[in-house]
């Protein structure tokens, strides 16, 4: 049964996808804009913080928190991973790490980084340790960037109190372990990336290192939380959050991994909805790519936060430009095949669907009622294509998905029927004729159908 938080999210869920259209948000920050762009935030099925990008093998992975529906604290019981080969059309990958993989922590899933080590990847976390009610650094690895993960040491990597973890391996192979609030700490990690070598370092947050905070706190710089540490050439950044609150993002650059640090200035003013930020920074396919948290989704706001992306050009110098948050994110690199099979979680926005793990691995999208939507953007169709083949489940009478260019009620080249299939994981596939989806398009998988929830839908693909 849908519960009263669900259902008021889905109905502002919905309102927002009408809306969505007129939006009014600061132009990107981009050198070239494209005609196709992501739909900012770029998760819309559960509220989504913290974003830790992570490029791998062709794609980005952003491991995120997630904030509760009606959150009124940072109650968050999980982290998440997304993946894109695009940047726009992003793919839900579920919860493959939680509080309860570390035996020894109590609560509080907060912002964290993974990287990956010879052929391992390991995911750096704050929580809360059961024994001392103090927040600790927590360690996990997996054999995929997707996970699962379990608890690589099975007790703290280090604690000191403080949170937000950051990783990096220098190009001489040395890896440091950066985290602080209200300090700012590192650590030498060793080669098997689950210990260290000597002791937690404190790095001196001078007003020359960190800007100089305003009305005489008793922190005199800038420096709050969520450092993102990385190498450009043979310049070192250290991205931030400043100045809580509201915070902004700045960032302070060095000649070496440790310092010394001199403050360069704002990237990302104080914006959105969110008296937080987070951000994540990468390169990807020629570009780069910022990304942050917002209060944007309805409901959103500083306990309810929304992941989203730019794409950005360093200036000549190698310094920020002003990066200002949109509702139109970043162009899309490439487009999307239809003609291989494509998760039906994969998702440039949609109107009232969720996610939910599937039987036979993976994740499905659920919770699908008549007048749903998907829209998935890019999709190259090249010459055409003759069908549409859809995996789906049904524990009701089934309906519709109707294949839609453009909008949600936009031109119509084909519908499949889903039938009841006897249970919401019983699994079948569906074929249905299609005519006129040419060039690239975006995508509406419209789903139809009488009252109440229709089907789920597993994975689709296209056939020439």
């Amino acid at each position: 049964m849908e519960t009263p938080i669900r259902s008021r999210r889905r109905a502002a869920l919905l309102a927002l996808a009408v809306m969505f259209a007129a939006a009014a948000l600061s132009p990107a920050a981009d050198p070239s804009p494209s005609p196709v762009q992501a739909d900012n935030p770029i998760v819309q099925t559960i509220y989504t913080a913290d974003p830790a990008p992570l490029v791998h093998n062709g794609r980005v992975y952003i491991y995120t928190g997630h904030d509760e529906d009606g959150s009124t604290w940072f109650t968050m019981k999980e982290w998440r991973v997304w993946s894109s080969d695009d940047m726009v059309n992003w793919t839900d990958h579920g919860s493959p790490l939680n509080v309860d993989t570390f035996a020894w922590a109590r609560q509080d899933a907060w912002a964290g980084q993974a990287v990956e080590r010879n052929g391992k990847f390991y995911w750096y976390v704050p929580v809360v340790n059961d024994a001392t009610g103090r927040m600790a650094i927590g360690v996990a690895v997996a054999d995929s960037p997707t996970g699962p993960f379990r608890d690589a040491i099975g007790r703290p990597l280090v604690e000191n109190g403080e949170i937000d973890p950051t990783v990096f391996i220098d190009t001489d192979g040395q890896a440091y372990l950066y985290w602080g609030n209200p300090n700012l700490w590192y650590v030498k990690l060793n080669a098997d990336m689950v210990s260290y070598s000597g002791s937690a370092t404190r790095i001196q947050l001078t007003t020359q290192g960190f800007g100089t905070r305003p009305g005489g706190t008793d922190r005199p710089t800038l420096y709050e939380e969520g450092p993102w540490v990385y190498k450009r050439g043979s310049l070192y950044y250290m991205v931030f959050a400043a100045q809580c609150c509201s915070e902004f993002i700045a960032y302070s650059t060095a000649p070496g991994p440790t310092g010394p640090w001199t403050y360069r200035g704002t990237i990302m003013p104080t914006q959105g909805g969110s008296f937080t930020n987070h951000a994540g920074v990468i390169d990807f396919e020629g570009s780069s790519y910022f990304f942050y948290h917002n209060g944007a989704l309805p409901g959103g706001g500083g306990f309810t936060r929304s992941v989203a992306v730019e794409r950005f050009a360093y200036n000549g110098d190698g310094t920020f430009p002003t990066i200002n948050m949109t509702s139109a994110g970043a162009p899309q690199s490439g487009a999307l095949d239809p003609f291989v099979r494509q998760e039906a979680e994969t998702i440039a926005w949609q109107s009232g669907v969720e996610t939910e793990r599937a039987s036979g691995g993976g994740m499905n999208v659920g919770w699908i009622e008549n007048g749903d939507w998907i829209k998935v953007k890019g999709v190259a169709f090249g010459s055409g294509a003759s069908s549409f083949t859809a995996r789906v489940a049904s524990a009701t009478a089934g309906g519709s998905i109707e294949l839609r260019l453009g909008g949600p009620n936009g031109t119509r080249v084909g519908t499949c029927s889903v039938p009841g299939t006897g249970g919401w994981q019983t699994w079948t596939s569906v074929t249905c004729p299609v005519s006129g989806a040419t060039g690239t398009q975006d995508l509406y998988l419209r789903f139809t159908g009488g009252s109440g929830y229709l089907f789920n839908v597993d994975w689709w693909r296209w056939a020439a």
